[in-house]
């Protein structure tokens, strides 16, 4: 038999045979062994790959919150701005309502001041006209019991008018 490159056949059969033999072992290798690497790493890359999709989703989600907490946060100073105007106007129209009622009591006690200062008038008056009248009851029993001319008549009021006083007969 005639070699192939100066090789004889039992070379060529057994680098054949081990060719094949190492073939099918890695056939059998790559079933039992390289398959289920390869099952881990195609799992692993996906949870790595669901990892990111959840951190951008995530990161998505934060931002979007961010946004929307700015937002309030634009939106606090506005609101704080309204319930404290709504304040402003209830304490304005409760103070007008307190000063009014004020000046309602003061009107009042005003008014009931002076309708108590014209009872005292009327009250004065009527103790002045008494006495007028007990004092020309008085002179008139004086110039009755004297019978005496109008000098005398006259000196006697004066001196009434004196013991009186000026004052009471302007009031």
């Amino acid at each position: 038999m005639e070699r192939l490159f100066d090789l004889d056949f039992q070379l060529l059969h057994d680098a054949i045979l081990t060719a094949v033999s190492v073939f099918f072992l890695f056939l059998l290798l790559s079933y039992l062994l390289f398959n289920p690497v390869r099952d881990m790493l195609k799992r692993r890359r996906e949870k790595i790959q669901e990892d990111i999709d959840s951190a951008k989703k995530d990161r998505e989600d934060a931002d979007a919150m961010k946004a929307e907490y700015e937002d309030r946060l634009r939106n606090v100073d506005a609101e704080a701005d309204t319930i404290l105007a709504d304040a402003r106007k209830r304490a304005t129209a409760n103070e007008n309502h307190i000063i009014g009622e004020a000046k309602e009591e003061a009107a009042r006690i005003i008014k009931q001041a002076h309708v108590e200062a014209e009872l005292e008038k009327d009250k004065a008056r009527d103790e002045i006209k008494n006495e007028m009248i007990s004092i020309a009851s008085l002179m008139a029993g004086k110039v009755i019991a004297d019978k005496i001319d109008t000098a005398v008549q006259d000196a006697l009021v004066e001196e009434t008018l004196r013991e009186v006083g000026d004052k009471t007969w302007q009031n």
